[in-house]
């Protein structure tokens, strides 16, 4: 199953969605294969320290698109090469879309569904949900950003949100999944939901 994470706002978070989708698999023995489209390569970056550090399971980043085989496969894309963006969505089995709570990353993520249109012909499962979200409880920008998600045709709006949580910047920084960080912390229940609603295929431990 190749599932291609992305959209055409810079900011949304998509490289630490990949990185922590990737360490969950692993870390039910699922076969997980990556690859960074993304000119930026920040996950090879952190896959690189996450080598130098010593940390277990290593994670190896592929750089160009990747053919179909067993296992989930999770790309990583950006605006930056386009070409290899419309190359990985032809492929696609599924894509998530990471959408910052705001009216400018509904608009993006409408532009990109447009994109997925005119590059795919395999009509992919197309996933959404609100990341980095305001953990504040009196905000109202995630539920509108929800609800005008919801409203965009054949995109189906995950039952999960990831927060704006500084423990997603510091365990990436630091070559680790938030769950290896802090375990029993909010940002990894936060992250086993979504990885449940993405890869319901995938048993619990």
């Amino acid at each position: 199953m190749i599932t291609v994470v992305g959209n055409l706002k810079g900011g949304t978070g998509k490289s630490t969605v990949v990185f922590n989708l990737a360490l969950w698999l692993l870390d039910r023995g699922t076969k997980v294969s990556v690859y960074d489209l993304d000119p930026q390569a920040t996950l090879r970056d952190v896959a690189d320290l996450r080598a130098e550090e010593g940390f277990e399971p290593r994670l190896s980043v592929g750089t160009t698109v990747p053919k179909p085989g067993n296992g989930e496969i999770l790309i990583d894309v950006g605006t930056s090469d386009m070409e290899a963006l419309r190359a990985a969505v032809s492929l696609a089995n599924r894509i998530i879309i990471p959408v910052a709570p705001s009216q400018a990353d509904v608009w993006s993520t409408q532009r990109f569904l447009e994109i997925i249109s005119q590059s795919s012909k395999k009509r992919p499962q197309l996933f959404g949900f609100v990341n980095r979200a305001d953990t504040h409880r009196a905000t109202r920008e995630n539920d509108e950003t929800e609800a005008a998600l919801r409203q965009i045709a054949g995109l189906e709006v995950l039952p999960a949100r990831l927060g704006q949580r500084i423990v997603f910047r510091h365990s990436f920084s630091e070559g680790l999944a938030v769950f290896e960080l802090e375990p029993s912390g909010k940002a990894t229940q936060e992250l086993n939901s979504l990885a449940e609603a993405v890869f319901t295929s995938v048993n619990k431990r």
